[in-house]
């Protein structure tokens, strides 16, 4: 059972199914666009993106460090820019993304880790909960890209 459970937190997480993945969003996502911000959509496509990268390198971190200190929020999960700083912003977050993402199916996957255990600094937490927050942030977040790219597109 807790085969079958690891295995399909990995595939909540990478997305798909039932949930856009963050590639097909990601690939898709004009570079024009990407700062733009659309009459009442809150935050661009960039800001997006950085948010989604710190939330889920934040909830890895307190999943596997105990000594990790979470960034003030809110100004520490958001870019301080509607657009990216230079040419290789958006290339080095996407890339980092990913990075945390294998990272956290790594975690998941790892038959050492008590998926129900609670995290010894946390406040109730376990990784079964910390998967599923990584999962459905994303899920949100990268359905909110998906509408603002095609409200950005529409002629």
């Amino acid at each position: 059972m807790s085969k079958i459970l690891r295995e399909q937190l990995v595939s909540l997480i990478r997305g798909g199914n039932a949930h856009v993945t963050f590639d097909d969003v990601i690939s898709r996502f004009p570079a024009s666009l990407r700062g733009k911000q659309s009459p009442g959509a809150p935050h661009t496509a960039w800001q997006l993106l950085e948010h989604m990268r710190l939330a889920q390198w934040d909830i890895l971190e307190f999943s596997r460090d105990a000594k990790h200190v979470s960034p003030d929020w809110p100004a520490g999960y958001w870019p301080p820019t509607a657009a990216p700083p230079n040419r290789t912003a958006w290339n080095r977050s996407v890339e980092s993304f990913k990075k945390d993402q294998a990272a956290m199916e790594k975690l998941v996957t790892n038959p050492k880790t008590d998926l129900y255990k609670r995290i010894p600094h946390g406040t109730g937490q376990n990784i079964l909960r910390e998967a599923l927050l990584v999962a459905d942030h994303n899920s949100y977040h990268l359905g909110q890209m998906l509408l603002l790219r095609q409200v950005l597109t529409i002629p």
